[in-house]
């Protein structure tokens, strides 16, 4: 195998003015500034999606809450009509009772 011979560059360390070093100080200054704000928009925005999906959620939890609230009144207003059903039901079987059954008992004694 054929060795190649790799080639160094030495590093030196190049002296910048203090103009190019204030320029660059600047712009990342600059960038990370607009970064910042960019954030910060990005945040509001999320922030006043989240609020406004809260506020629709919470509306129709009240809705559903309403509802519920309805419904249990129903069932609390069926629930008394069927016991007033089972009363006359037991009424009118006692007197039934009392009036035709203990009248067949009286004629067949």
């Amino acid at each position: 195998m054929q060795q190649q011979r790799v080639r160094c560059i030495p590093f030196t360390h190049a002296a910048k003015s203090t103009t190019d070093l204030s320029d660059q100080l600047d712009a990342a200054g600059r960038t990370i500034v607009d970064l910042v704000q960019r954030a910060a928009v990005v945040a509001e925005e999320n922030s006043r999606h989240a609020l406004d999906i809260a506020q629709k959620l919470s509306h129709q939890l009240r809705a559903a809450e309403d509802r519920i609230a309805e419904l249990e009144a129903e069932v609390t207003a069926y629930l008394e009509r069927a016991d007033r059903a089972e009363q006359w039901l037991h009424r009118v079987y006692t007197e039934i009772e009392d009036r035709f059954l203990r009248q067949t008992d009286d004629c067949t004694r």
